[in-house]
């Protein structure tokens, strides 16, 4: 079984913000394979369903930890105490500043580069999980970071996010075969990022 979560805070308030993209990406995985309609668990929504691969279908859950972005490890680390699975058997879909928009890497195991939402996954189950990681820029400064992502995406970032989520379902076949490096170039081929200037994009030019 793969446990696939996304971060994000729960809420329409929070809805449209940068810090959702991951939310955003595992909602449409959730819709490009069927899962079942979303279910309080886990201090959590939850859908289940199968990701055909080659070899057969493979079971997932999708979750998106309802505990606010920075405690989201503690959501996270009860479903995978219950289905009794590992770190390798969890990718974690985020938003990474450090990455320009629309890029897209995915990495095993490493630190959490200031992300609260990581660092709480960690610190709670480990650091050696799959993470699928969403470029969403950086603003251009440290203090602006804390607003640049929780703001809503502008209308002409829509031209690189909607791509880029539907890229993640597309290729989910490889994430769920664990092919987590033909997955990330899939997912680039499905949905090549443009080499643009952050803060312009942030300002929606």
């Amino acid at each position: 079984m793969l446990l696939i979560a996304g971060l994000g805070n729960p809420g329409q308030a929070y809805a449209k913000n940068r810090h959702n993209i991951g939310f955003m990406a595992v909602d449409e995985i959730a819709r490009r394979w069927g899962f079942d309609a979303p279910r309080a668990r886990f201090r959590s929504l939850a859908s289940e369903g199968r990701i055909d691969t080659p070899d057969g279908p493979v079971r997932a859950l999708i979750l998106k930890p309802q505990t606010f972005y920075n405690d989201s490890g503690s959501a996270i680390a009860e479903a995978l105490k219950f289905f009794k699975l590992k770190p390798a058997d969890l990718v974690v879909f985020y938003d990474e500043i450090d990455l320009a928009p629309g890029r897209f890497r995915m990495k095993t195991g490493g630190g959490a580069a200031g992300n609260n939402g990581i660092r709480s996954t960690a610190a709670h189950v480990g650091p050696d999980f799959r993470r699928a990681r969403l470029g969403t820029g950086h603003p251009g400064h440290k203090d602006a970071v804390h607003g640049h992502v929780l703001s809503d995406f502008h209308k002409a970032e829509m031209k690189w996010v909607e791509p880029l989520l539907q890229a993640c379902a597309d290729a989910a076949p490889l994430l769920a075969a664990g092919e987590d490096e033909k997955y990330q170039a899939e997912v680039m081929r499905l949905a090549p990022a443009e080499k643009a200037d952050p803060r312009k994009l942030a300002r929606g030019e």
